[in-house]
């Protein structure tokens, strides 16, 4: 399995819709930055989140999640509470081709924060907006900001294409718009 290049992703993206909308370079200037890096792809969070709260006291169930526990909002700046969390998506829609698998990591402006990103896998051929994860681990508020760099996504290139992709078994999350919340 290798890492793929500038080059290579460039190609999917612009030939083939693997990114959408794509920003071929690097934006830094005045933001977190996004766009094509040398072996890999900044995204952007989009201006839809949900800020996690404990108004209901609710229990947090990944069987029978309920919607009850996030506040929706629409910012270009979110601000989650003290040792919380939020949901967010990816400006970008991703197309993941059959003989590859993406893993995300956390821009280090944020983790330098406290803020984690997390993020599973992008199993291939999977497609939609990637919902993110924001924990706030520190004791103060946490700002995020809609439009800039939140992550980094790395594509490996299996050594031959999958016997079963996630288009293939039809999984729960393929072609999700939006931020989308845990499904059973």
């Amino acid at each position: 399995m290798s890492i793929l290049s500038d080059r290579w992703i460039r190609e999917q993206a612009t030939q083939h819709g693997m990114i959408e909308p794509f920003v071929e370079a690097q934006r830094r200037e005045g933001c977190i930055s996004y766009g094509l890096s040398s072996y890999g792809y900044d995204a952007r969070v989009a201006d839809e989140f949900k800020i996690f709260t404990n108004i209901d006291s609710a229990v947090v169930d990944p069987k029978d999640f309920s919607s009850n526990s996030f506040v929706d909002r629409q910012t270009d700046v979110c601000i989650i509470p003290p040792n919380s969390f939020a949901l967010a998506r990816t400006v970008e829609y991703f197309r993941v081709p059959r003989d590859v698998l993406v893993i995300c990591l956390g821009k280090s402006t944020y983790a330098r924060c406290g803020i984690i990103v997390n993020v599973t896998p992008l199993e291939p051929e999977w497609e939609g907006h990637v919902t993110l994860e924001f924990s706030n681990t520190t004791p103060l508020p946490a700002k995020i900001y809609a439009n800039e760099g939140a992550c980094q996504f790395l594509f490996l290139k299996g050594n031959e294409p999958c016997e079963t992709s996630y288009a293939d078994r039809a999984g729960k999350y393929m072609g999700q718009r939006g931020v989308t919340l845990p499904r059973l």
